[in-house]
This record gives C-alpha cells, structure tokens and sequence, in this order.
C-alpha cells in the first residue's frame, strides 16, 4: 500500500485514476483539485478530497506522498488564447510549486505531458499558450531531473475519451460533446478542415499506462495512444447524422507524431477501440 497524491483528482482522467488506485491496489489517495473542471460527481469513495491549487501545495498537503500523480493543470488548447492568465497561474506557477514540493522530499513525479508538444504545425509547442506553457513544463521537470536528481515520468495523452469526460461548455472534449448533440438531435459541428487526425484513446488504457509509468517508468517520453488514428470528419461519420463545418481556428494541430516505444518496453497497449465505443454510445449501452 502506498500514499499517493493525484492533483486534479476529480476531473475526467483523475477520476478514472483514483477510482482504479482505490479499488485494486487499496491505496491510501488523496486528490488535490481546484474544481475548475473537476467535480464532486467525480468523488470516489474511499479517497480523500482537498480544494485548493497547486500553487498552495504545501499549504495543503501535510503528509507526505510515496508518489504524485500530476495532471491538475489547464487542459484546453483553442480556450487558452482567452485564459492566457489561468494558463500561468495554474501551469506554470502551480507545477513549479510541485516541483519543489518533490525536491524537498524526494517524491516520484509522474507528470502528465501534452502531446501537443509533437503537433505538425508551424511553431510546435509554441502554437498555442496551452502547448507552450506544457512543452515548457516538461523541459522543466527532465530538468528537476538532472539538477536534484529528482525521480520521474512524463506520459503524453492522446485525445482520452470515455466515462465522466466533459460533453457541455468550453471546456467539453470531441467525443463528449459529439455524443450530447447526436443524444439530443443536433448538428456535429466539425473545425475546418476536418481532417485533423487523433489517436483517441479511452480512458481505462491511459489509467493503464499511467499505474504502469508510475510503477515502472524512469524519464519522458511515454506516450499514452492508440495506434490507429481517425480524422475528426471520420468520427463525426461514425456518430451519423448531419454535419455542419465550422472555420478553421488557430492553435488546432493538423496530427501529432506517437512514439510507443517506451511504453511497450513496460508491455502497455491500448486495449479498447474509439468505433467500438461510438457504437456502444448509438445503442444506449
């Protein structure tokens, strides 16, 4: 049994985390979450639930975690450019707190990347202040690394999607919002030019990784994806129905390139399949 930390703890992927932490390896789990995008509906008996930021880290948290689970950061690519403030405060000042949190007491990390970091456009991670701010906070923690040698991982996610994910307002994910509207009768709306490829992964294979990163893991570069990628035309297809195209906006990645092979050489592989999922979504299951 171990004392673990998940910052973010009651949003869509913590959750899922927790929930698993809790159930098979009968940990004692603490989440860490400012409720930004988190929610109580996302509390899993057993765990133990703190608000406040991770900027305040050590304010909050008295005893001392075996491992930190960080994903309580700003997710949001297209919002960033309007929460440009929330996007430092939360992942720049916040990570940095945790940081030095695990510095001083010598915690494994386990940081949650972006892959975006990998995009194709022009500028990279710099195409948006969610993208930088992420690219930025992974040189940072390889950094804590080498100068403390400080013990981590850093995994990538690839476009999660499943149970609890966010399906209203701007902060809502594609499959969560596509699954509402096709529920309720309602275009899906598609970015221009609806080509932008993803490899949608569900959220029990990246809870996988991350329990298998954190446990076996050493440094970056594990990428948590499926090998098969759907363009998000395809997937709006896959859900029926009309299909309206919206324009172009910035910061929005054409693809991203997926290097599995640090996190095969632990024996993860997505298990799950988005078409099968969509298809469980049309019939009500």
């Amino acid at each position: 049994m171990k004392n673990i930390l998940v910052t973010g703890g009651a949003g869509f992927i913590g959750s899922h985390l927790i929930e698993r932490l809790v159930r098979d390896k009968n940990n004692k789990v603490v989440s860490l979450d400012n409720y930004f995008s988190g929610s109580e509906k996302n509390h899993i008996e057993g765990a133990t639930y703190i608000k406040g930021e991770t900027k305040d880290i050590e304010e909050h948290i008295k005893e001392i975690p075996d491992i930190i689970y960080h994903l309580g950061e700003y997710s949001r690519v297209l919002t960033s450019f309007d929460d440009v403030g929330l996007v430092w405060r939360l992942n720049i000042i916040g990570t940095l707190a945790v940081l030095e949190f695990c510095r001083k007491n010598n915690i494994k990390l386990v940081y949650a990347g972006s892959s975006t970091k990998f995009g194709d456009n022009i500028g990279g991670p710099t195409e948006s202040p969610y993208a930088w701010s992420k690219a930025n906070n992974t040189e940072l923690v390889n950094n804590y690394g080498r100068w403390f040698n400080l013990p981590h991982v850093i995994v990538y996610f690839y476009n999660v999607y499943g149970g609890r994910e966010i399906s209203e307002g701007k902060y809502a994910t594609v499959i969560g919002i596509f699954s509402r509207k096709h529920r309720n009768r309602e275009p899906l709306e598609v970015v221009s030019p609806g080509t932008q490829r993803r490899a949608f992964t569900y959220v029990e294979d990246i809870v996988d990784g991350l329990i298998l990163a954190g446990e076996k893991g050493e440094g970056d570069g594990y990428c948590l994806g499926s090998e098969n990628t759907y363009s998000i035309l395809e997937i709006a297809k896959l859900f029926g129905g009309e299909i309206k195209m919206l324009p172009s906006r910035k910061g929005d990645r054409l693809a991203s390139t997926i290097d599995l092979s640090k996190i095969k050489e632990l024996g993860w592989a997505a298990k799950h399949s988005v078409e099968d999922y969509i298809k469980s979504l049309k019939d009500g299951k």
